[in-house]
Formats: C-alpha cells, structure tokens, sequence
C-alpha cells in the first residue's frame, strides 16, 4: 500500500469493482503496470478478482482493510488534535476572506 499506483488503485476499487482494461483507462497506466500492481494487492490479500466474460474485474476485500483500520484506531489519537487544530485554523482564515474589507481611498475621518 505504499507504492502511489497501488492506493491509487484502491481508490478506484473503493467507490466499484472494474475491469482491468477501466483502470489502465482510469490511471492512464499501462496494462502491464496495472497487471503488476493488481497481482501484488491479490497477493496482499486485499483485492480479488472474479471473470466476467473474457475479462477479470477487481474489488476490494473489506477484511484486511478493516484489520488495519483497527491496528491503526491506538494512534489515531496522535494525529487528530492536529488535524481538529487545522480545521480550527482554516474555519478562522475562511471567516477572515469573508469579512468586508475598506476600500481604498476612503479612510475614516478624512475628508476632502
């Protein structure tokens, strides 16, 4: 799951199942990466294919997904006081882009 391609890979599988030939369409990715990157997830266990024809479509295994999902809910504690102090952050600079700003030129108590 470290390697770009294969989250990228994931991340198709994670909204439908699709053919070989529609993520090599998807990723603009050579079938040969594509076949490389789908045999080690398979391996990984965490896609599985079925045949559909004469092709094979891919879906995700939930299970090891979950597995980690659990293996990672310790550390979760780690990083979302920053993540909430980010969002913290960026509430506060949207409510500042929205507060009216002078315009130039006209400062207060000057008169021409």
């Amino acid at each position: 799951m470290a390697e770009p391609n294969r989250r990228a890979i994931l991340s198709l599988l994670a909204s439908s199942e699709r053919s070989v030939g529609e993520i090599e369409r998807r990723l603009r990715m050579p079938q040969t990466s594509v076949s490389k990157h789908l045999r080690v997830l398979r391996q990984a266990g965490l896609v599985e294919p079925r045949v559909d024809a004469q092709r094979r479509v891919y879906r995700i295994r939930p299970e090891p997904l979950m597995e980690i999902d659990a293996w990672l809910a310790p550390f979760r504690r780690f990083w979302s006081a920053h993540v909430d102090a980010l969002e913290r952050h960026l509430d506060r600079l949207e409510q500042e882009t929205q507060k009216p700003k002078p315009k130039p030129g006209k400062e207060k108590g000057k008169t021409r």
